[in-house]
């Protein structure tokens, strides 16, 4: 039996690829491992059922067969130690895959974060304009050493790995601002990701969602 990966009924990002379930989707295709996807809703997510899935009522979540799993990062390298293509064989290689791994999400993610919650949960504050600057500069900052560090290489560390695939998704969530425009090697990056089969296939399946549920 596949997995079950839970994802928005009503994707709050209108289907441009940027809820959390994406990195799980890409990782799937990246392997070919099949999944299946159960839509739920914001009710959904705080009720008794979900949170015994995920305390703090988030998605996505892994159900395959007694195993639960949540948090992107943790189902994604679940995923990439079971598979060949997302992490190297060579131990060093391996070992630097899930050091970017980590930093994607816990060094370059979170100013992107909290630029997003400022604009959409703090946007009515009168001192979200003067704080805006500050942490689009926190972001500049880690943009800028990751841009420093990429140079004109395609992938992090020699061929594409899970590394790339978070981090990849987590430069995207600055879709729009700009931001990531400003150093074009992390730009160029960013569209070798998206250009990879493997992530077309898994943003077209999030993306049909979105097209499905009705308005409203």
């Amino acid at each position: 039996m596949p997995a079950t990966v839970t994802a928005f009924e009503k994707s709050p990002d209108r289907g441009r690829g940027l809820a959390r379930d994406m990195r799980v989707r890409w990782a799937c295709e990246e392997v070919g491992e099949p999944i299946e996807v159960q839509l739920v809703s914001f009710e959904a997510l705080k009720a008794p059922a979900h949170r015994a899935r995920n305390p703090f009522g988030q998605i996505p979540t892994w159900t395959e067969g007694e195993l639960v799993l949540f948090e992107s990062g943790s189902i994604v390298f679940h995923v990439a130690e079971r598979h060949p293509g997302l992490l190297p064989a060579e131990p060093g290689g391996r070992a630097r895959a899930i050091t970017w791994m980590f930093a994607a999400l816990n060094t370059v993610e979170p100013p992107i974060v909290e630029r997003q919650n400022a604009i959409l949960a703090e946007g009515h504050e009168s001192w979200t304009r003067e704080r805006l600057p500050v942490l689009e500069e926190r972001i500049r900052k880690r943009l800028a050493e990751l841009s420093a560090y990429l140079g004109e290489r395609d992938w992090l560390d020699g061929a594409f790995s899970a590394g790339d695939l978070l981090m990849v998704t987590v430069l995207r969530r600055l879709s729009g601002s700009g931001l990531v425009e400003e150093y074009p090697n992390l730009a160029a990056y960013v569209a070798h990701g998206e250009a990879r089969p493997a992530y077309r296939r898994a943003f077209a399946a999030q993306l049909a969602v979105f097209k499905a549920a009705p308005a409203g």
